[in-house]
């Protein structure tokens, strides 16, 4: 998970040089992993999983509660809220595009969506089970489940590396092409409007791609050190530094306040922003993120083309229903 570690502190170093490179569309779909390959039973299985409540320890949350596919991909909370009304430290990633990502979770813990998805599950804040022997026990005793992982696994497949390959496949189908950006890339050069484009040169010149490069704007798999210049006002003002990030993993003090390079996609639709949901609009977060990463004041004409280009990476969400989970009439699990 770690093999890229030795190139953060270089990241860091030149995270304010702007980096000339190609601006890149979304894909339309994503790679599945050798041992994962992508099936339509498999992504319907993963969907009811997704949504499940039964699979928190007071069946009231599902990965849906704080990642909602309804919207942006998260909950607009600063901070997720999980079983008996408790909340984390952290602000929900989006779940959109999120096949794209290198790592998952802000500080990498986690190397793939399959082991992204075994960790809320579990965790005493977000989900609250005991154990995955817990929530294997659980699906088992709801007939539709055996069902409906026999047909995407074979017989007697309940388990948790089948349940996490799952929900991972159905969320590798979360893909959101063609926002504007996409289509002014591709050719249609009316798709954004002359502010957007001068946003969008704005972006590169000021160095913003050194990090938020490629098709999801989430650089090349790389953390990134946050704040990099010490700003005492935002520093009182949004507590940036009150959490480690990688650090936290790692427990190496060279690690402190690393995160992982979030997605711009769709961020017109996700504050609060960063990882602590301190900053509550789009315009704060991008002066904060000018001031504190590449030493900038932006002028608020500035601002406002770059606000004006993110918001041109609003993609085009695929249609999602709502699955029937399997009931258990008569009966609770409780």
């Amino acid at each position: 998970m770690f093999k890229i570690r030795s190139l953060v502190t270089a990241l860091a170093l030149v995270s304010s040089i702007s980096v000339a490179s190609a601006w890149e569309t979304l894909p339309t779909s994503a790679p599945a992993p050798a041992d994962n390959p992508t099936t339509d039973e498999k992504v319907e299985l993963g969907k009811m999983l997704y949504h499940d409540p039964r699979l928190s320890s007071t069946g009231t949350v599902s990965c849906a509660s704080c990642h909602n596919t309804m919207l942006g991909g998260e909950d607009n909370r600063p901070n997720s809220m999980g079983v008996n009304g408790q909340t984390g430290g952290r602000s929900a990633p989006t779940v959109w595009n999120a096949a794209f990502n290198a790592v998952q979770f802000w500080d990498g813990r986690a190397a793939t969506l399959e082991a992204q998805a075994a960790g809320p599950v579990t965790n005493p804040i977000e989900m609250g089970m005991k154990s995955w022997d817990d929530v294997v026990a659980r699906l088992k005793t709801i007939e539709g489940y055996e069902v409906a992982f026999e047909t995407a696994f074979g017989k007697n497949s309940i388990s948790k590396d089948n349940a996490t390959k799952a929900i991972a496949a159905y969320e590798r189908t979360l893909i959101t092409p063609y926002s504007p950006y996409d289509r002014y890339v591709a050719g249609d050069k009316s798709a954004l409007t002359a502010q957007q484009i001068s946003g969008m040169e704005k972006v590169q010149s000021l160095g913003c791609t050194s990090c938020h490069s490629g098709p999801a704007f989430n650089g090349p798999g790389m953390f990134q050190q946050f704040p990099i210049h010490s700003n005492p006002v935002y520093a009182a003002k949004y507590h940036f530094k009150d959490d480690k990030g990688l650090a936290e993993v790692t427990k190496k003090e060279s690690d402190e306040h690393f995160f992982k390079v979030p997605t711009l996609r769709n961020i017109a639709l996700t504050a609060p922003y960063f990882h602590n949901g301190a900053v509550k609009t789009l315009d704060e977060a991008v002066t904060v993120m000018a001031k504190t990463q590449l030493d900038k004041e932006l002028t608020k004409a500035e601002v406002a083309d770059i606000v004006a280009f993110l918001n041109g990476l609003t993609g085009q969400f695929p249609k999602q229903t709502m699955p029937v989970l399997p009931a258990t009439p008569g009966s609770t699990f409780n």
